[in-house]
């Protein structure tokens, strides 16, 4: 066996081989696969081995159709077959809320080039003639979906990378990962130690188990999935072609011709986890004993959505274990705190997505980083406070609701709360509607008497319109205040640390007493952050941040650090609140015995308010009047008191993350992952503003800047006014100008203080200019909008930073 290599994967299912070969395709030969048993001797076997490009987020969409556009040039390199059967496949609505998901999505496809189609029930029934069409709405017709041969499609993945010179090493059984002081790793293999530069973790259901030999924990957890293959049915295997794919949310079953009949599998309610303790080695190529009661209910759905079923027999039964994240999607990318260590697990569905996995990590592996925005899969999106008693309930949640309708307010139940603020019973006490962000959980409104403590999910506006509308009209007329515990925050201290900042950071770096906004590029250019840096003292600065964005931060801190300048994680070490309006200078001068009333806007101060020190920063992405007072946590909820004692007399209101988003629109603020995001450069958004050129260091991302600068961007982003009725933006949705989708929003909503609709988008930088009339596309209705460019509150930024 092969002693040394550049990289070691471990595990040889469909995603490890994907991984291999993607590296060999991008240019590293001298990579190897290690297997315990046989190709494929996990789940892949037992995989329905169906493929789809439909997925909330559009970059993983994506990667769905790069991974199954990629099957036939496989075949083509390795002369093997994949078995590929592209039928087509139509995912049903028997509501207004499914059919509602379903024109959000088609209208993201037609900017991603998706040929997806919206279909009526006549439509259907030529298309899936078995189906009952009873209570149907309509449709979604993909006609990429189809199914594969997962065994023969993992093998050809392999002997495509072995061709580019990787080696495979089966019954190869990994005992220990150790970790050399040089970064490069040890992995102890009962066939030898191998000693490989890179290991990627691609164990599947064993990632788990991989992980915890270097001290990982991968929050990931099996179910138990179970599907159905019948006997022959004449109405399948008389027909001239091969009968589409039929998904059925409601009857949370997916449907497919196997053969001479039928397979159908379910994501049942009644669903069951397994193996909770750890995936034992001795497992294989078995299966699990057959389990029809907890599908009974799922049969009987099927029975009368497909009645074909019903007279049909069983043929076999498939009863295998899946391995699942949280939010269902894959963990990807390097490993924060750990050197060369890499992940490729959790891809429940790897004949969709194995390609775009192992082309990212290769991507990412050998260019630094990949090509397109992949936070939806980052492994880095959980943080350490994640644990096994968290990642299970919520891989029974996002299992249950495989098939359900994914809204873009919907704030799901599983393991919460999990993590509060001092303030949770205080403002539970007030009404408060809780959100989450990275487990925290975070007021999204305060619901008064009569309104519901509840927002309904909706694709339009939802009953929280009113409480929002309240809220932003206190903010703008008072004051308000609510949370910061929502941002991440971070200390940079040492004789290094202005030349660390100025090299990491694109903009400038303040002086002592104040603070500065500025992106954080990556070397081609991307945003991987909008920072606010607070200059402390000479050798001490903060920074805020997404809060969401801690350990995709860090990471890159820790890739970039320096000896002479100290970066701390402190995101749940300082908190406090935001704030903001005409009486917000009022409100804090009555809490200090400082004069505040020379605090400049983009100030940072140390004061005592009431009993507690306190940072306080005059900034707000209200974009009003407003503050950032920061405290000890243990010490919160007396600067409550304080602050609501003299705020309350002046009409002070909390308000939450509904009114946030909405208050920031009047201005045209940016929000992190959806105006900014790995997939934008700074010059694309308007952030290039912020770069400060003319500073000597050569900070990263800095060529690829001036080189944007020089060039002018492609497209650039605009805010519209939209003739909306009862639904808005929120993110993706197509832009048509003179008949042809030229752009895409990036977010909107409703701005309760102009009373309009305002969206966000990207237009191409010739036609940006001309303020067009154009239509933006919101739930398969086109609604007229106008470019607008003179802010809606504020415009000449007087009380802002007056």
């Amino acid at each position: 066996m092969q002693t040394t290599t550049r990289v070691a994967v471990i595990g040889g299912g469909v995603v490890g081989a994907s991984v291999l070969y993607h590296l060999t395709r991008l240019g590293w030969s001298d990579v190897m696969l290690l297997e315990r048993s046989e190709l494929t001797s996990g789940s892949t076997w037992h995989a329905a081995g169906g493929f789809h490009t439909l997925n909330g987020d559009t970059n993983m969409a994506a990667l769905q159709g790069y991974t199954i556009r990629l099957y036939k040039e496989l075949e083509e390199i390795t002369g093997m077959s994949c078995g590929l059967h592209h039928v087509g496949g139509v995912t049903l609505a028997d509501n207004q809320d499914r059919f509602d998901m379903m024109l959000a999505e088609r209208a993201k496809h037609r900017f991603m080039g998706l040929d997806t189609e919206i279909v009526g029930p006549e439509e259907i029934r030529k298309i899936a003639p078995i189906t009952n069409l009873d209570g149907i709405i309509g449709g979604l017709y993909d006609p990429l979906d189809g199914h594969l041969d997962p065994s023969g499609t993992t093998h050809a993945y392999a002997r495509a990378a072995r061709m580019g010179g990787a080696m495979i090493e089966t019954h190869c059984m990994v005992r220990e990962t150790n970790q050399r002081p040089d970064g490069t790793w040890n992995v102890v293999t009962d066939k030898g130690t191998v000693h490989a530069e890179h290991v990627v973790n691609a164990g599947g259901l064993w990632a788990r188990e991989v992980g915890a030999m270097a001290g990982v924990y991968f929050p990931l957890h099996p179910m138990e999935h179970q599907y159905i293959v019948t006997d022959a049915i004449p109405e399948i295997y008389e027909r001239d072609a091969e009968h589409p794919h039929v998904m059925d949310p409601a009857g949370e079953s997916y449907l497919r011709q196997e053969g001479r009949g039928l397979c159908i599998g379910f994501y049942e309610q009644t669903c069951a986890p397994w193996a909770v303790d750890g995936t034992p080695w001795s497992f294989g190529h078995e299966l699990l004993p057959d389990n029809f009661d907890k599908i009974s209910d799922s049969i009987e759905f099927a029975y009368k959505r497909f009645p074909v079923l019903e007279r049909a027999g069983i043929k076999s039964v498939i009863h295998g274990p899946f391995t699942f994240a949280p939010d269902g999607n894959p963990l990807v990318g390097p490993v924060p705190g750990m050197r060369n260590y890499w992940s490729a697990c959790g891809v429940m569905a790897g004949f969709s997505q194995g390609g775009g996995v192992g082309l990212t990590l290769a991507q990412w592996m050998i260019e630094g980083e990949p090509e397109r925005d992949v936070t939806a899969m980052d492994v880095a999106r959980f943080g350490p406070w994640i644990s096994p008693g968290y990642t299970r309930p919520k891989v029974i949640e996002n299992y249950q609701k495989r098939f359900s309708v994914a809204y873009p307010n919907e704030e799901l139940p599983a393991a919460r709360p999990n993590r509060t603020t001092p303030m949770y019973d205080i403002f539970t006490g007030m009404g408060a509607v809780w959100g989450k962000q990275y487990g925290l959980e975070v007021a999204n409104y305060f619901a008064q008497d009569g309104e519901p403590a509840y927002e309904t999910p909706s694709f339009r506006r939802s009953d929280a319109f009113a409480a929002t509308a309240r809220e932003v009209k206190a903010v703008r007329q008072a004051v308000g205040i609510n949370e910061v515990q929502n941002f991440g925050k971070y200390r940079v201290s040492g004789p290094g640390a202005r030349a660390w900042l100025d090299g990491i950071m694109a903009g400038r770096v303040p002086d002592e007493g104040r603070l500065s906004l500025t992106p954080m590029l990556s070397p081609r250019g991307k945003l991987l952050g909008d920072f606010t840096i607070s200059c402390l003292g000479a050798e001490l600065f903060h920074l805020t941040a997404s809060y969401g964005a801690q350990a995709c931060h860090m990471r890159w801190f820790g890739q970039n650090a320096s000896d002479d300048a100290l970066v701390e994680n402190i995101s749940d070490q300082l908190t406090g609140f935001q704030i903001a309006g005409p009486k917000a200078r009022e409100v804090l001068a009555a809490c200090t015995r400082t004069d505040v009333s020379d605090v400049r806007f983009l100030d940072v101060r140390r004061l005592t308010i009431g009993m507690t020190d306190c940072i306080v920063q005059r900034v707000s992405y209200t974009g009003d009047l407003g503050y950032e007072i920061y405290c000890d946590p243990m010490s919160q909820r007396a600067l409550w008191q304080t602050l609501w004692a003299a705020g309350e007399p002046r009409g002070m209101v909390p308000f939450g993350m509904r009114a946030m988003m909405s208050l920031r629109l009047d201005r045209f603020f940016g929000s992190w992952m959806s105006e900014f995001s790995p997939d934008y450069t700074a010059a694309e958004t308007g952030l290039d503003r912020f770069i400060r050129f003319g500073k000597n260091a050569d900070f990263i991302g800095r060529a690829a800047a001036e080189a944007e600068r020089a060039a002018g961007p492609a497209r650039r982003l605009v805010s519209f006014e939209v003739d909306a009725e009862d639904a808005d933006v929120h993110g993706y949705e197509p832009v048509w100008l003179e008949g042809e989708v030229v752009g895409f929003c990036t977010s909107g909503g409703y701005s309760h203080h102009a009373g309009k609709s305002i969206a966000i988008g990207f237009l191409p930088a010739d036609r940006a200019d001309e303020a067009p009339e154009v239509q933006i596309e919101i739930l398969g209705k086109m609604r007229s909008a106008r470019v607008i460019t003179e802010p809606l509150f504020d415009p000449d930024g007087s009380r802002m930073r007056g």
